[in-house]
């Protein structure tokens, strides 16, 4: 994994420490093992651990700014992989204080082994300065025989409860991490998640429980608030999109009154083996108190420190031709030339060459019947293409570089015998960068069947990584096959979100603003590629009189909606009218405030997109100010009230920094709500805002 090759601090070892004192910090993190109890924590949350020989069980977490400590009521292994509930054996404890790199800030890492029986585990446990959550990564080693029970019972097939002994239930045999705090009165809300984009357009979808005996719920993220006192805790399980899931066993959480445990490891017992170790999905647990405002920060806070967000790396607005679907009939020289001299009028920051531009030709090739199988076959495979290209890339990057754009590319990595081939496609990007210094690869085609799958794509990943000195961006396509979704592989770029296309009628602005607006509640929408189309280009593709066709937005809308993530230009520039280049002012004046604004909590605003409400996003940088991104579509209100995250009765300035609003001062009122006024349809404005105290 790459957390782990980042690792690069002075390591210390205390190992077989069930009792004495063992200690370590970094700024505010720490973590202890005094005696039998293992205590990690920072300034805002802290975990207690009954030792256990290793093998350990939650004594208590403490919400250290509520003042809030849930003790846990049961006491039994929070890690379960067999039947043993007793002592681990062979245990160790290490604590180590982990360095700033250029993908990590630096934390605070302790690791805890222990093995049962045959079977050996290292759980890994990382925390943040100033995060409220501490996360959790396990590998196994060994032997394990058998099978892991199913988490989804149905209860149609139990029996009806007359007596004590009717409440009885399976347990289940895979459980990464648990809690058991008890009481009646637990609210949850499972979120599950969909990728597949070519195919899906609603991609979050949310339940929420009151916890009631054993039941099982899907999704990568589970929060559970005490309805007595109003504290409360997340879970966040590091995984693909719970449908694509390895080895899926029907659910990621049981919740049993106060009893919260997550499952579905991402493994089968086949896949634990001797020699070596076998990671399984991560868990991260954090805590909270109050509205859902402190659900959800706490939860950015903690996903703001998976990748370390450097402007001039990760910041970009992206011209990719695909969208104009030319395929790979049009790229060469000339016309990538063509391209970045266009692209620079516009203001684009980084130009990519899509499927083409290489020896090999794709099943998408337009101009050749392709293969992805036994790419390697072919040596030269991942090498500008010579009739295409036949100085190199050098021209390209050379022409781009003097208009201050980067050129990226698109790959895809060979998925035969599950990503056999691994060092192989690593060697050709790597390459590309030493030849070229191209770093920004758009991942494109995986399809992960199987762990060992997995485990090559990542060593793919952190051998390009280490190569380019942690610069490399991946652009990790989350459009077809079964891939990392939202909540994996997040270590190592950003997030290409969709394919829609004017050719085939079905790129509709607000539905690419809904699909954004509904994930940035739960994932950060910087870490999102959000495209924007031609909108001169086939309009005849449209119904006659659809008032949500492409043609009736302007071009400036249609980048605003992409604002709230990394701007994806999905056009050949060569096909823009010259009126689209008046977008280019628009353009330079956001890129002044675009890492300013992505440096804040973006959470959605208003009402869910539907091509007529008051919506938007607004990005929390501090308690005294922020940003708000309004759009008003089409609707006759030119002014309407608009709930936001702001405290109620707050007083509050708006400057207008892009789009067509003008400045003023509110009080905020219930529910954070603002009026807001914008004297056109289908128009937006992006303010800058200061709560006066």
């Amino acid at each position: 994994m790459l957390r782990n090759l980042l690792y690069l601090s002075i390591f210390f070892l205390l190992s077989s420490v069930s009792s004495g004192l063992a200690a370590a910090s970094s700024t505010d993190c720490y973590s202890r093992l005094e005696g039998d109890t293992l205590t990690i924590g920072n300034s805002l949350m802290e975990r207690k651990f009954v030792w256990n020989g290793g093998n350990l069980m939650t004594f208590s977490i403490t919400d250290k700014a509520a003042g809030k400590v849930h003790h846990s009521r049961k006491l039994a292994p929070d890690f379960v992989m067999t039947s043993v509930s007793g002592p681990g054996e062979n245990e160790s404890f290490e604590a180590e204080n982990v360095p700033l790199t250029p993908v990590s800030p630096a934390f605070h890492r302790v690791t805890v082994s222990f093995s049962t029986g045959s079977l050996e585990v290292r759980r890994t446990f990382r925390i943040y300065s100033g995060c409220p959550a501490i996360a959790c990564d396990t590998e196994l080693r060994g032997s394990l025989a058998g099978t892991f029970a199913s988490a989804v019972e149905n209860n149609a097939d139990k029996k009806n409860i007359e007596f004590s002994a009717d409440m009885a239930s399976k347990p289940v045999s895979a459980v990464i991490d648990r809690v058991s705090f008890g009481g009646n009165h637990w609210h949850a809300r499972a979120v599950e998640f969909w990728d597949v984009t070519d195919w899906n357009n609603n991609l979050v979808t949310t339940r929420d429980i009151i916890s009631y005996r054993k039941n099982s719920y899907r999704g990568n993220l589970l929060f559970v608030q005490d309805g007595i006192d109003g504290s409360g805790l997340f879970f966040l399980k590091e995984a693909p999109c719970s449908s694509v899931q390895l080895e899926y066993s029907g659910a990621d959480f049981i919740a049993d009154f106060g009893n919260f445990s997550v499952t579905g490891p991402g493994i089968s017992t086949r896949d634990i083996v001797p020699d070596r170790w076998t990671d399984i999905y991560s868990c991260v647990l954090g805590v909270w108190t109050g509205s859902g405002l402190e659900a959800l920060t706490a939860l950015r806070k903690y996903q703001k420190n998976v990748r370390r967000h450097v402007p001039e790396r990760d910041e970009m607005i992206m011209m990719n031709t695909w969208g104009d679907r030319s395929q790979d009939s049009k790229v060469n020289e000339a016309f990538c030339l063509e391209e970045i001299e266009k692209a620079a009028r516009l203001g684009i920051t980084h130009f990519q060459i899509d499927d083409g531009w290489q020896v090999g030709k794709s099943p998408n090739s337009a101009v050749a019947k392709g293969s992805f199988k036994n790419i390697w076959d072919n040596p030269d495979y991942w090498k500008p293409d010579p009739e295409k290209y036949p100085r190199g890339l050098a021209p390209i990057v050379e022409r781009a570089a003097q208009l201050g754009i980067e050129v990226g590319l698109w790959f895809n990595p060979s998925i035969q015998n599950d990503f056999e081939d691994w060092r192989k496609d690593a060697d050709a990007l790597i390459a590309l960068y030493e030849e070229y210094g191209i770093r920004v690869f758009k991942i494109d085609g995986l399809n992960i069947p199987n762990k060992k799958a997995e485990l090559n794509l990542r060593r793919f990943f952190d051998a390009v990584s280490e190569a380019t000195d942690y610069q490399a961006v991946f652009n990790l396509d989350v459009t077809a096959g079964r891939r990392g979704g939202y909540h994996y592989f997040n270590e190592y770029g950003n997030i290409f979100l969709e394919n829609r296309y004017t050719d085939w009628g079905n790129y509709y602005p607000y539905h690419t603003l809904r699909n954004l607006w509904m994930l940035s509640r739960y994932v950060p929408a910087e870490k999102f590629q959000i495209e924007f189309l031609n909108l001169w280009r086939n309009a005849g593709k449209y119904p006659a009189g659809d008032p949500f066709a492409p043609g009736n937005y302007s071009f400036g809308y249609l980048f605003a909606i992409s604002m709230a993530g990394q701007p994806l230009a999905w056009m050949e520039a060569s096909n823009l009218p010259e009126e689209a280049y008046a977008l280019s002012s628009l353009i330079s004046d956001y890129r002044k405030v675009q890492n300013s604004f992505h440096e804040g909590v973006i959470l959605p605003i208003g009402e869910e997109p539907s091509g007529r409400s008051w919506t938007g996003f607004q990005s929390i940088v501090s308690d005294r100010e922020g940003y708000m991104l309004v759009f008003r579509e089409l609707n006759d209100d030119g002014s309407a009230t608009v709930r936001t995250w702001l405290p109620e009765n707050s007083r509050v300035r708006f400057t207008p920094v892009l789009g067509n609003g003008r400045g003023f001062k509110a009080v905020a009122g219930e529910d954070g709500s603002i009026r807001f006024s914008l004297s056109d349809q289908n128009s937006f404005a992006l303010y800058h805002y200061v709560v006066k105290h």
